[in-house]
């Protein structure tokens, strides 16, 4: 694993982020793919998801934006796994796009934590660390992608 990877996940659940994955997205395929998890009982590595061109895609691949769900049912339309979400005492998300030189998002970084975590003041430090760990993180989440890029 990579070193920035634990660093940043250590980093976030100073925050107290209780679940941290990373995604990667295969657009070429169709797939967003997790590079990274918390949970590898619940969230494997191995795992994959079809890549939906949803509201959520629109804000976080297309713009570039977080996503921030502080409930449930915010992201109850949006995640097919929300009842597992809240089973595990979870109720709020943020996804944080991780941004290439180009543009594009090959990657987010994907944080749940109690309902109601992600303050403004909270989701601005988690971005600031996202971005600090920006360097190291592209090119883990690069390696995870067919063909090394997004595919877009």
């Amino acid at each position: 694993m990579s070193p920035a990877v634990a660093a940043l996940h250590h980093d976030c659940a100073a925050l107290g982020t209780r679940l941290f994955t990373i995604t990667a997205h295969d657009l070429t395929n169709g797939l967003f793919r997790r590079a990274y998890t918390s949970h590898p009982v619940e969230y494997p590595t191995h795992g994959t998801k079809p890549l939906l061109r949803d509201a959520w895609y629109d804000l976080c691949i297309t713009r570039a934006q977080p996503f921030v769900a502080n409930t449930p049912a915010a992201f109850a339309d949006l995640f097919f796994d929300h009842a597992l979400i809240t089973s595990m005492g979870l109720g709020s998300a943020a996804n944080l796009p991780i941004i290439a030189a180009d543009g594009t998002v090959p990657g987010t970084v994907n944080l749940l934590a109690g309902a109601h975590h992600f303050t403004p003041d909270r989701l601005a430090a988690y971005a600031a660390l996202v971005e600090r760990h920006r360097p190291a993180l592209l090119p883990f989440v690069l390696a995870q992608i067919p063909h090394g890029g997004p595919g877009v």
